[in-house]
């Protein structure tokens, strides 16, 4: 453990010092900047405690790279990335149904307890989750990239806002890239940033209808591959409430890592949610699922600038870092 620990560190400080001295990207200020926190928290090395308590718990649970890439997603999309989805209560964003089955709260309020021991208040939670998910990208086997951090947190948290904004299952491609595009993400950036299905996972409920009676047609998904079919049908039985899940990456050994597989199983007919696979098949987005699928290097590149630019949505500069917690506002 102790030579795993060091080896960490290592690699960690180098990654910090190649971000610190980075080019600024998007809406960069003093307020808002690569190496934000840098001397704001004495000789603590805020970014090097994120990435730590991220890969502890990696280390325990690979499920931890998609449930953090998918927690920014959620909270960006939705107000902005402001943490808003972090918030405890009657009728918040965590209560809506799109996000019942989002995790890593915990890791994220694990960060935000230990880097408020040595500077309250300092770091807010929105750029604890945008920290974290480089992280988990980052350990999934994607490139290093840099991040602005100085984000505030938001005070309002609304479960009728995650219903409006976050996409399901089965929105068609033109109405996707139409919808990334109101919050500055391109088409590129929405099929990578859809590719990190290849570490996620769905409950049945999101694909059942593709296996059995599609658009109300009495049959499966014509666009489903017959073996995945099959294999499905076992996993999602006809007619039951199953919690049952499936990965997204029908690729074995490739459940947990940040490659180009997803794509090349969509592109075979593979793709377990039908916006998956349409992805494959729509003149918008295929041929950039085609390249994605013939070099390995393409995802592990460009799936971090498109997190980093899905950052910027909604950015508070202004206001205030929560206290102690991300879970409420004190």
């Amino acid at each position: 453990m102790a030579c795993a620990k060091s080896s960490t560190v290592a690699l960690a400080f180098g990654l910090l010092v190649m971000t610190l001295v980075s080019e600024c990207y998007g809406q960069c200020s003093a307020n808002f900047r690569v190496g934000y926190y840098q001397d704001k928290c004495e000789k603590i090395d805020v970014e090097a405690i994120v990435f730590f308590i991220v890969k502890k718990h990696y280390m325990e649970d690979k499920d931890t790279i998609a449930d953090l890439v998918r927690l920014q997603f959620h909270d960006c999309f939705v107000r902005g990335c402001d943490a808003s989805i972090l918030l405890d209560g009657e009728d918040a964003e965590k209560t809506a149904r799109p996000n019942l089955s989002v995790s890593g709260f915990d890791i994220v309020e694990d960060a935000k307890v230990a880097l408020d021991k040595y500077c309250p208040g300092v770091v807010s939670c929105a750029d604890i989750i945008v920290l974290a998910a480089r992280a988990a990208t980052f350990l999934g086997g994607a490139n290093w990239y840099n991040v602005e951090t100085g984000r505030k947190d938001g005070r309002i948290s609304l479960a009728e806002d995650a219903k409006k904004w976050l996409p399901g299952p089965r929105i068609p491609i033109p109405a996707a890239v139409e919808l990334f595009a109101d919050f500055g993400l391109d088409t590129e950036d929405f099929v990578y940033l859809l590719g990190c299905h290849t570490v996620g996972t769905a409950h049945c409920a999101n694909f059942q209808d593709r296996l059995y009676n599609f658009r109300d047609s009495g049959k499966p998904d014509p666009t489903v591959a017959p073996k995945m079919l099959s294999s499905l049908q076992k996993t999602c039985p006809r007619d039951a409430v199953s919690s049952n899940e499936a990965f997204l990456d029908q690729t074995k050994g490739s459940e947990f890592k940040m490659d180009n597989a997803f794509f090349k199983r969509i592109l075979e007919g593979e793709g377990v949610l039908e916006v998956d696979q349409q992805l494959a098949l729509h003149p918008l987005t295929r041929s950039i699922v085609v390249r994605a699928a013939n070099d390995e290097n393409i995802f592990k590149a460009k799936i971090g600038p498109a997190m980093r630019k899905m950052g910027l949505i909604g950015v508070l500069t202004e206001g205030e870092v929560r206290v102690g917690t991300c879970k409420k506002v004190l």
